[in-house]
């Protein structure tokens, strides 16, 4: 559970234990422990910021409920359908996601979805919702990528950067420098919300933050996906750099067809 991660390049070498403590035999892992807080975090973010624009309070700690379990059940379900061969014959091994096994891009979609279908029920605003629940996304991802790094995993590939990131490949046997893309994905959402955060007030319409947010995330994911050797694949592309592409691509589109009919109703 031990391994050694250095960073040469500023002198820093560190011990890291995945695991953070044992309560009633069982090993409690940071990781968990990160995406707690991500996930606390950003619902009192989420629900501060809710409040003052006239939200009730239980909002957002209500539609996490709802939103969290679907989240982690498609984290799964993305990262089984596209590795496929890993679980021939082994359906139990779908069932251990203590064992790993969880996409971003599935957790993404899957609360979205759940949140879309939980606003409408409840009759709430759906756009300005999903505007203030940028910031809550923003807050997890930045932290939870932090548990990437815990446990040594997507990292990019070999690279003699200064701020390289060493540890040990076992796929290769030896020791190496390689891209800290945990880092550069987290710093790349971190940099998100202070963005968005500083033009919420200037926003053009209800639902523009969200767009904006989906097009800042596929651009960094899209470029930093290329970087790491982990990555899950359709034929022979990177389902996650695709998806990241893709929408994009397409929340541009919708502001700037937005921002144009806006102008034309003027």
């Amino acid at each position: 559970m031990t391994h050694i991660i250095g960073f040469p390049g500023l002198g820093i070498t560190l011990t890291i234990n995945r695991v953070a403590f044992s309560a009633f035999g069982r090993d409690i892992f940071w990781y968990g422990i990160l995406i707690a807080a991500g996930l606390l975090l950003a619902i009192l973010f989420c629900s501060r910021e809710g409040k003052r624009q006239g939200l009730a309070s239980d909002t957002f700690s209500d539609l996490i409920i709802v939103a969290a379990p679907v989240a982690v059940v498609c984290a799964r379900l993305y990262y089984v359908v596209f590795n496929a061969r890993q679980y021939a014959g082994n359906l139990m091994g779908v069932f251990k996601i203590w064992e790993g096994g969880l996409a971003i891009y599935g957790a993404i979609i899957g609360g979205v979805l759940a949140a879309f279908v939980y606003c409408k029920v409840k009759r709430l605003d759906t756009p300005k919702i999903f505007d203030i629940g940028i910031f809550g996304l923003l807050i997890g991802q930045t932290i939870g990528r932090w548990g990437n790094f815990i446990n040594a995993e997507a990292y990019g590939a070999v690279t003699s950067l200064p701020w390289r990131m060493q540890l040990y490949v076992a796929e290769l046997g030896k020791t190496v420098g390689v891209h800290p893309t945990f880092l550069y994905e987290s710093l790349w959402n971190a940099a998100g919300f202070i963005g968005l955060y500083l033009y919420r007030k200037k926003k053009k319409f209800d639902g523009m933050l969200f767009l904006l947010y989906v097009a800042w995330y596929g651009i960094g994911r899209a470029w930093i996906e290329g970087l790491r050797t982990d990555s899950l694949y359709l034929g022979g592309l990177r389902v996650s750099q695709l998806v990241a592409a893709v929408t994009a691509i397409i929340a541009v589109s919708a502001i700037a067809y937005r921002l144009g009919r806006n102008r034309q109703t003027v």
